[in-house]
């Protein structure tokens, strides 16, 4: 991949100048480096002096030992084909209220000498397009004004304005407030960081159908994912429970909401898919079928097989398949992502057979359940192409018919291991969400259990491993709603997302390194207003157990 830096010849100026500053710096690549010890002994804990407090750590980056203060009235400067984009403009000034919460502007008119006075961002395309694969490589460079550097600014150079995003969560966690000074300092500058995800699809999944969340808590969610540079939120709107979604051209469907107020306008959900953009995330939403769906029956009795049977829903009227491609096509008009996911796990049959009508259609078609299954999933996704959807399916699917599905499925894993080796070896792509670690509702699963699962597990081949799109954790919603939910996604959830960015041999994944930073994550996140959970309780998002620092549990 060629990064932003080696595409400007500017940048080599910007190299050379940092290199031959006159403070010593400190190479990174392999090892951890010495960063914000100080930070630390603002007010912030007793850190180790030997580690990089950002998450996810990044691919390459050299540091020095210089303190510099941020001017609070830090000013934007835009340059490249992208140098008009609000999605930049926007993100500096929610990243400004994050760095400088505590300081005032009044500050930079009382003689104060800042280091640091200007962001430079250079952005070379002007293409917003926000699709699977989007280039979100970034350069961030921190320098100070001396006698050998004239810079004294930061500069975040990318090819999108989605990779200046994430150099901008870089930068905001790399300032920090002092609160001796009052003032916002950047730790071990000079600052040379080349950036870049090691995965495409960084993934967290939603349930709203087990329990509704309010808008608000959705769009929570999907800023604290940004601070961990996640990428795709895994939309599980409706579900057998509750259909809380808006479907104009079936306009009963919604009827099987919980209540008339808990409910998603088509603008309430065109609102999160923009918020989502904003932020450099992409919104894949789900519609699990031929099971998981009786709510659907509650506004269109018809499609349950009976009255007594409820699910999976009636593959033997044609009604149940229009009313899929109406639902389609009204989501179309909200969702651009390119990945549209149609579930298909755990369908059991028995109601199929067992209902007369149903069964005597099967016997009809020379069918049995299973052969009925493979027929409404093959349906689904012929419905999905025509939309120019890529589909994707729960594993299932492709371990009862690997030979059937669309050429182009992404096959995505949750049972166990095994099943993306299996799938990539057949040509298939695969997304990893393996239950054992990356299903968060599962409140025993610990930190490390999480961070250690690798969604290359078993797969050596070269041209295999480039069919693993990524991975998603899971936030099922059977027991989280408004109350709990952002504890029980967090800090674990933080922990897939730096094995899903990070360079797989980083230092960070073969020592005790990482802990502190988790640690030090977490508490960044309850900063930012995220009830991030304690990181080391036996179960996920229960309470501290004592009193002590945030920066020790």
């Amino acid at each position: 991949m060629n990064t932003p830096f080696s595409s400007n010849p500017q940048s080599y100026l910007l190299l050379i100048l940092l290199i031959f500053s006159q403070s010593p710096i400190i190479s990174s690549r392999n090892m951890v480096l010495n960063q914000q010890q100080q930070q630390f002994n603002n007010g912030a804990g007793d850190g180790d002096d030997s580690l990089t407090y950002i998450w996810p750590l990044p691919w390459q980056h050299t540091s020095g030992n210089q303190t510099l203060t941020v001017n609070p009235n830090l000013s934007l400067v835009t340059s490249g084909n992208g140098s008009n984009s609000l999605i930049v403009s926007e993100a500096f000034d929610r990243y400004k209220k994050i760095i400088f919460k505590h300081t005032s502007s009044k500050l930079s008119g009382t003689g104060i000498d800042y280091d640091l006075n200007k962001l430079s961002v250079v952005v070379h395309s002007d293409n917003e397009e926000l699709q699977l694969g989007v280039d979100e490589s970034y350069t961030l460079m921190v320098a100070a004004t001396d006698n050998l550097s004239i810079i004294g600014e930061i500069t975040i150079e990318a090819d999108s304005v989605y990779g200046a995003l994430r150099g901008l969560e870089t930068l905001s966690q790399l300032c920090a407030f002092d609160y001796g000074t009052k003032s916002v300092k950047l730790y071990n500058a000079p600052w040379y960081i080349q950036d870049k995800p090691r995965f495409k699809y960084r993934g967290l999944m939603l349930d709203t159908s087990r329990h509704y969340l309010p808008m608000e808590i959705i769009k929570q969610v999907i800023e604290s994912m940004s601070y961990a540079k996640l990428n795709v939120l895994h939309w599980h709107i409706i579900d057998e429970e509750s259909f809380p979604l808006e479907v104009p051209t079936y306009p009963n469907l919604w009827k099987g909401a919980y209540t008339k107020w808990e409910r998603y306008t088509v603008d309430d959900a065109s609102e999160i898919v923009n918020f989502a953009k904003m932020r450099g995330i992409n919104v894949m939403a789900e519609v699990d079928v031929p099971g998981h769906a009786e709510s659907w029956g509650t506004g269109y009795p018809d499609l349950w097989p009976s009255a007594s049977c409820r699910e999976p829903l009636d593959v033997s009227k044609n009604f149940t398949f229009d009313l899929i491609s109406g639902i389609l096509s009204d989501m179309r008009k909200i969702f651009p992502f390119e990945l549209f996911h149609l579930g298909g796990d755990e369908v059991h049959t028995d109601c199929w057979t067992s209902t007369p009508h149903v069964n005597q259609w099967l016997q009809d078609q020379n069918m049995t359940g299973k052969d009925a299954y493979k027929y409404f999933v093959l349906r689904a996704q012929e419905i999905a192409v025509a939309l120019n959807w890529t589909p994707v399916n729960w594993e299932e699917t492709f371990n009862s018919f690997p030979e059937s599905l669309n050429n182009e499925t992404v096959v995505h894993n949750w049972l166990g291991s095994g099943v993306c080796p299996k799938a990539v070896a057949k040509g298939f792509r695969c997304i990893f969400s393996n239950q054992g670690v990356w299903y968060l509702d599962h409140l025993d699963v610990p930190w490390d259990s999480v961070y250690y699962a690798d969604p290359l597990e078993g797969i050596t081949d070269a041209s295999e491993q480039k069919l693993v799109l990524g991975g998603e954790v899971c936030m099922w919603g059977e027991t989280a709603d408004a109350s709990n939910v952002q504890q029980t996604i967090w800090p674990r959830a933080a922990a897939a997302a730096e094995r899903l960015w990070s360079e797989a041999d980083s230092a960070s994944s073969r020592n005790t390194s990482v802990l502190p930073r988790l640690e030090y994550f977490r508490c960044l996140l309850t900063r930012r207003g995220v009830q991030a959970a304690p990181v080391q309780n036996f179960y996920a998002r229960s309470p501290p157990t004592g009193t002590g620092s945030c920066y020790s549990q």
